[in-house]
């Protein structure tokens, strides 16, 4: 004796879940913000054009070194900039990383852009050198004390900025950084007293020396002061782009994911998540209604 059972429709997998691929917003400039760096940038590149101006057609060339002495406007204050603001910031900010009670990505973020805005001002340290000691020296490069620091302080933090090319979590490449940045700055001190402490080529400091007196004056002066000034300026306008620029790096690293998830569903996904290739009415397999095989027979228990 049989008996038909009500038929029993076979259902197909559960349709997966559509991704939720949100993506945040990414990090927008106020307009305050932009005004700042707008004036910076400006007043930067002011400053520059008359030192240039000035450094080659108003001061009046050296006793000494004639008009050779001209780079003094420039060659010191690239200098200023790449060993002691660039370099300097990077240490400090690098120092309150590791400080528990100051830590935060902002730091790491400021000690690379400071590092990367610093190996700029650092070649054009060693070029600008190089261009006044070859009249002065006979030859491009000398293996002076205070020349041969200067380039292994370029070669250390270039050290640094690859090292942060290395896949890694934000806070382990911060940590790992700030480390390699300490070490690096130890040469900064090295570089600052070469002159004082070993034998070497290079003239002793102009600005800051000692006693911190001027060993030029009148035009002459102002326009090495102005040269200071203007570049420093163009390091904090560098360093703003930068560190902006490297806010949006990390912001796309962190929504790498979200955006590939994005693609993905726009892409192969349809209108309410099911699969493109099954056709209207069909299930996931190509079924027909409620798992119903492709002749509409339904399997049923005798």
């Amino acid at each position: 004796m049989t008996s038909d059972l009500t038929a029993l429709p076979v259902s197909g997998p559960p349709a997966a879940p559509v991704p939720d691929a949100r993506v945040d917003p990414p990090p927008v400039q106020s307009s305050r913000s932009k005004l700042v760096e707008r004036v910076i940038g400006v007043t930067a590149l002011v400053g520059i054009a008359a030192t240039v101006w000035l450094g080659l057609w108003v001061t009046p060339p050296d006793k000494v070194q004639g008009d050779l002495v001209r780079l003094v406007y420039i060659h010191p204050g690239v200098a200023w900039v790449a060993l002691y603001l660039a370099f300097g910031l990077a240490a400090v900010s690098s120092l309150l990383y590791l400080w528990p009670r100051t830590r935060s990505l902002f730091w790491d973020r400021l000690a690379a852009a400071a590092v990367e805005v610093g190996v700029v001002f650092n070649i054009c340290t060693l070029v600008s050198g190089s261009i006044w000691g070859k009249p002065t020296w006979g030859v491009w490069w000398a293996w002076d004390a205070r020349l041969t620091l200067t380039a292994v302080l370029l070669v250390l933090f270039l050290g640094y900025l690859a090292l942060r090319r290395i896949p890694a979590e934000p806070e382990v490449r911060a940590r790992r950084s700030a480390f390699v940045a300490l070490f690096a700055a130890i040469d900064i001190p090295l570089v600052h007293f070469s002159v004082n402490w070993w034998n070497t080529l290079h003239q002793g400091a102009t600005v800051l020396n000692p006693g911190l007196k001027l060993k030029i004056h009148g035009s002459m002066a102002w326009t090495l002061l102005l040269g200071f000034l203007a570049l420093t300026l163009a390091f904090v306008w560098m360093l703003l782009v930068r560190y902006r620029v490297g806010v949006l790096e990390d912001w796309l690293a962190a929504n790498e994911l979200d955006f590939a998830l994005a693609e993905r569903q726009s892409e192969g996904a349809g209108p309410s998540g099911t699969d493109p290739g099954a056709g209207p009415g069909k299930g996931p397999s190509g079924e027909g209604p409620s798992g119903e095989g492709p002749t509409g027979d339904r399997v049923g228990v005798a």
